[in-house]
């Protein structure tokens, strides 16, 4: 390994390059070309071939950029572009030696870029920075653990740490942090489905009793629609363009719904097929619905009016009355509630024309089978949870939950994020897991529900938490208001963030601050008891087994599991019976332990170590049973609100480029959308900007409309002249957090709305002049 840093070439934002106009397929040989020029330019060709070539593979590792399920017959190259990305990005032997603490203060990190700060390579020892200091300095194992051990032990209450994780934590990590969190003695679990796929729980969660995905992969291909909302997966998750292939080739009609039209959405030039190299690849959506941001939820009411509409006139021919008859509730309190529907509202609220809503709702009626597929598009919003609940009462409407080929797939963009909620990181875990988790382990779970991330915040700017710990992730670049956030953030006694690259996270810091390197998801991970693995579920209940393929890039680094169990041996030692010392020799230990607590988990060590893994029991999907109140599926009644902007305003989505991951950011170009060299750009329809008065190429500040009294700017975006929907616009995530307050959440879920910031703009030349 090496601990020379390569030269970080930064971008001048004023150079950024536009293209004329955006892609309109996604993939083929560029995607090929941009997968494997960085692994080899990186991680040299022997270490691209072990890793690459073990990715996604049922003796390798699960990628750690996507939950996308893993198909029964893998293709030697089972990866895309961002799984490689990931890949390189991680594996990278590039380090960060020791002189660098040195070189470089906490307050010059600050001023870097993400970008500038992930490719100064992995991290490898231990560095804490002191009460009073501006530097990190390298410290033992032992010193660290110690160090955050006294803190944990000096707070008053338990309630005073937070502990955070990202859905990059396999569930072996998952399950010990929540229990030693709660042997310590607090709920207080933040993590980063908080302001994700939130919404998508809590909305099925009460309307088929269970917050995930109601169908597999093989459902895909059985599909005769498949409707995509909210999402980009040309760029977020590239492999399901694989899955909507191979159902357009078996007969299936797409329908994208988005505010944006991506390359992703439209063709798909597979480069593992010759009509993906030479030919045009396949053509993916049949109809383009470009929605107005917010206007989901209007949209999905008007279609199931219309089936319902259907149905009124030729009884019987429309509706399953035997599946609505057996096994759900609350149709005719929907049919009362959408007789009243205004056409117009919905017009208003879609931006679209009936005839185009006409023609969806005869493609969902002539379907006997359909998925509906969403991401944050949709659970971004403030009415998310109720946008979802209409998507799951248009399914109902015609049976499609629990029989093949249909049903409810919210895509997860994180490898292991599902996972981890399963092995109860949540703050408010429902009391027969916790019983399960106290019978096991001899002691009483905490009860009171803990903080969320937005809470968590709340709480540090309020002196409420002190101390703050994160297993992965990069929560003060990832969450809300961001100046708010790192405010926040600096206000406490202590933060720690165990990681294998550096991020914002590390440089914005309480008075004291920890740093603990830990092995990739791409690493051999070597014990006492010999070499261990772990394991990942994915989007579709499917649990498999996740084994690194290459040495670690130093000898002293600690897993996530080893890190966990010696804080937990300090921390809480044996107030539980927990043998945390043979938790880190053997990982076996662990998953004994979770097959008695966690249901479906039966026998896990066995059912782990078969070949294509196991999927977890799934009642909505295996048999049409419904862990409701009543035991039906509830159709439900939600109240229509759109959002409606101001004179000289436009409403405002956060998105990635497709040279990122969540916060993580590969490089400065979004070949998709024709953007080179440039993050600062703000896409708004040619239309919208003649109306504003502003140009393309011209440069401008954002500001956030709220009146809470607080300015909220991104100051010099450069305008891009886009077809986005009107009255709509985009720019990036993390940098477009700052528009977002903090108060600004979903409706019950509390994730975040970046879905839906109305923004005014302002000549940046006016205000320099």
């Amino acid at each position: 390994m090496t601990d020379k840093n390569p030269r970080v070439e930064e971008v001048d934002e004023k150079d950024v390059e536009v293209k004329d106009h955006p892609k309109k397929w996604a993939a083929g040989i560029p995607g090929v070309y941009h997968s494997m020029k960085p692994a080899i330019e990186h991680m040299g060709l022997e270490r691209s071939r072990k890793t690459l070539l073990a990715l996604n593979q049922k003796d390798g590792f699960d990628c750690m950029s996507c939950a996308w399920p893993d198909p029964d017959h893998r293709k030697t190259f089972e990866f895309c572009e961002n799984g490689a990305k990931a890949v390189t990005w991680e594996a990278t032997p590039v380090v960060i030696g020791s002189e660098f603490w040195a070189e470089h203060s906490v307050s010059e990190l600050r001023g870097q870029t993400e970008y500038w700060l992930g490719m100064q390579g992995r991290l490898t020892e231990p560095v804490y920075k002191p009460a009073g200091e501006d530097h990190y300095r390298p410290v033992s194992w032992d010193e660290a653990i110690t160090i955050l051990a006294d803190n944990l032990k000096g707070l008053d209450s338990p309630d005073e740490a937070a502990f955070y994780t990202s859905g990059r934590t396999s569930n072996e990590a998952a399950f010990l942090y929540q229990l030693f969190v709660r042997a310590y003695g607090t709920n207080n679990l933040p993590d980063c489905s908080n302001m994700c796929h939130e919404s998508s729980g809590w909305a099925m969660g009460q309307t088929i009793g269970v917050g995930k995905a109601s169908i597999t992969y093989a459902d895909f291909a059985k599909a005769d629609l498949i409707i995509v909302m909210g999402q980009n997966p040309g760029t977020n998750h590239p492999r399901m363009l694989t899955a909507l292939e191979e159902a357009k080739e078996a007969g299936a009609e797409i329908v994208a719904i988005n505010p944006l039209p991506e390359a992703g959405l439209m063709r798909y030039k597979n480069p593992q097929k010759v009509k993906g190299i030479i030919g045009r690849g396949t053509e993916l959506a049949d109809q383009f619905l470009q929605i107005r941001i917010g206007g989901d939820m209007a949209l999905l009411q008007a279609i199931s009016k219309r089936v319902l509409d259907a149905e009124a006139k030729n009884p019987g021919t429309v509706l399953d009355h035997d599946f609505l008859q057996k096994h759900c509730q609350g149709l005719e309190e929907l049919k009362e509630h959408l007789s009243t529907l205004d056409e117009n509202v919905v017009l208003k609220a879609t931006g679209l024309r009936s005839e185009e809503i006409d023609e969806l709702a005869a493609r969902y009626m002539k379907a006997d089978k359909v998925i509906i597929t969403w991401a944050m598009g949709l659970t971004q919003q403030k009415k998310a949870v109720a946008t979802i609940k209409e998507i799951i009462n248009l399914l109902l409407l015609r049976g499609n939950i629990g029989k093949p080929g249909a049903g409810a797939s919210p895509i997860r963009g994180h490898s292991n994020v599902q996972g981890d909620r399963t092995m109860g990181v949540w703050e408010q875990m429902p009391p027969a897991f916790l019983d399960a988790l106290g019978k096991e382990f001899s002691f009483e779970p905490p009860r009171e529900h803990g903080a969320d991330s937005v809470e968590t915040i709340r709480r540090m700017r309020d002196g409420g938490i002190k101390v703050f710990v994160a297993v992965g992730g990069n929560l003060v670049a990832a969450i809300s208001d961001t100046n708010a956030a790192e405010a926040a953030m600096e206000n406490t006694e202590m933060t720690v963030q165990v990681s294998t690259k550096l991020n914002r996270s590390h440089t914005v810091t309480g008075k004291e601050a920890l740093i603990l390197p830990t092995l990739g998801r791409t690493e051999i991970d070597l014990q006492e008891s010999g070499e261990q693995f772990v394991s990942v579920e994915d989007t579709v209940c499917a649990i498999h087994a996740s084994y690194g393929a290459v040495e670690p890039v130093a000898p002293q680094l600690l897993s996530e599991v080893a890190i966990i169990s010696r804080l937990a041996a300090k921390v809480v030692g044996d107030r539980i019976q927990a043998d945390w010392a043979g938790f880190e020799r053997n990982y076996d230990l662990i998953r004994d332990h979770i097959s008695h607590v966690v249901v479906g988990f039966d026998d896990y060590n066995r059912r782990i170590r078969q070949r294509d893994g196991f999927l977890l029991p799934h009642g909505p999907r295996d048999s049409r049973t419904f862990n409701t109140p009543t035991g039906k599926a509830m159709i439900t009644v939600n109240e229509l609100e759109y959002l409606e902007r101001p004179d000289k305003t436009l409403i405002l989505q956060s998105m990635r480029s497709h040279d990122q991951f969540n916060t993580t950011i590969y490089g400065h170009n979004d070949r998709y959308r024709g953007i080179k060299k440039g993050r600062h750009v703000v896409f708004v329809s040619p239309e919208d900007l003649a109306e504003l008065g502003l140009s393309d190429g011209q440069y401008v500040d954002v500001h956030g409309v709220y009146t809470d009294g607080v300015d909220r700017v991104l100051r010099n975006f450069r305008l891009v002249s886009y077809p986005t929907a009107r009255g709509c616009a985009a720019a990036y995530y993390p940098e477009a957090n700052v528009l977002v307050p903090l108060e600004s959440v979903a409706e019950g879920s509390h994730t975040p709305v970046s879905k839906g910031v109305i923004v005014r703009m302002e000549s940046a030349a006016e205000r320099a002049g």
